[in-house]
């Protein structure tokens, strides 16, 4: 049937992952599902087309039988009354023959009945199983429509949250702040720089005013001057 083809296709494209191609997964789903009730409308249709011409075959069978059971009583009244000399003898098998030449007819088509009917009752039989098998194919199709369902809106709120926070990193906000933490890191070792040069200087400055330094030769000058002008020493000439 089609729409075993159908569902063959529908799980198949599952299975390999080919449902991504499709424009709309849960509508393409219940488009088979919908699909799938036509043909269980038109099967069920057809079913009850089968069994109302297996009913009739069955009731033509008793048609055939009681018909058969007629003649055959008709043809015993004949020939009784042939015997009892109400009726000719040969009117009498005339009659009688014609009777028993229609019972034979109708035995031959009960049997042609018979065997059309169990025909028919095949038929049914097969339909009312794959009536079935479509009605549980689609009742597990509307239960795996449900699941699809549930797990579009979990896979959408999970994309949704999922793509909120690639667009915060997108943004730039985790990269700024890298970019910040490496500036800090870099001024700061820009200041611990400065700082061995500013050190390194000064100590460079404090060398060369020492070894420069006067301040005690000019301390022994005054000195000298002083006990002169006290007398303490002789002016040299």
């Amino acid at each position: 049937m089609n729409i075993f083809k159908r569902l063959f296709k529908i799980g198949e494209a599952e299975t390999n992952s080919a449902i991504d191609k499709m424009e709309d997964p849960i509508k393409m789903t219940e488009q088979g599902i919908r699909d799938m009730k036509l043909d269980l409308e038109k099967s069920l249709e057809a079913l009850a087309q089968v069994k109302a011409l297996a009913i009739r075959s069955k009731n033509d069978q008793d048609v055939y039988k009681n018909k058969a059971k007629e003649y055959q009583d008709k043809a015993i009244i004949i020939l009784k009354k042939a015997n009892s000399k109400e009726l000719d003898a040969a009117e009498a098998d005339r009659l009688a023959k014609e009777a028993l030449m229609q019972k034979e007819n109708n035995e031959k088509q009960l049997e042609a009945t018979k065997v059309e009917t169990e025909k028919f009752e095949a038929n049914v039989s097969q339909m009312q199983g794959n009536v079935e098998a479509l009605k549980a194919n689609i009742n597990n199709w509307e239960n795996e429509l449900k699941t699809l369902k549930a797990r579009v809106k979990v896979s959408n709120a999970t994309k949704n949250l999922n793509k909120q926070m690639a667009e915060l990193d997108s943004s730039g906000t985790v990269s700024m702040l890298e970019r910040m933490k490496e500036k800090i890191a870099q001024e700061e070792a820009l200041a611990e720089a400065y700082g061995d040069i500013a050190n390194a200087s000064k100590s460079i400055d404090e060398e060369l005013d020492k070894a420069a330094d006067t301040t005690e030769a000019a301390a022994d000058d005054e000195l000298q001057k002083l006990k002169e002008q006290l007398g303490f020493t002789k002016t040299k000439k």
